[in-house]
């Protein structure tokens, strides 16, 4: 993992989700899990992790590729065309929301 921010969310810090939410509102922003096809290893996590960062409003992103699930907390909801567009930047395919 890249980033094992655990600011309360219902994720815990292996980036797995409890709460079967793909998107949960909560005092600290929106948090988002995505499904990305193609991690298979720690460099492939920071690669998605780096370009996700860069969107505008991101304040944590988790990648696990064991799992293909892409952890993302925002100020606000983010346009998921822009976060495939990440992903595509890093190389690796959004499935969409998991």
């Amino acid at each position: 993992m890249t980033d094992q921010k655990n600011s309360g969310s219902c994720c815990s810090t292996d980036g797995s989700c409890h709460s079967g939410a793909a998107t949960d509102t909560q005092a600290g922003g929106v948090t988002t899990v995505y499904k990305v096809s193609g991690m298979t290893c720690g460099h492939c996590e920071g690669a998605v992790s780096q370009e996700i960062s860069e969107l505008d409003g991101v304040t944590s992103v988790t990648a696990v590729a064991k799992t293909g699930e892409v952890t993302v907390t925002s100020a606000a909801p983010l346009d998921t065309e822009a976060v495939r567009a990440a992903v595509d930047e890093a190389g690796y395919e959004l499935v969409g929301a998991a």
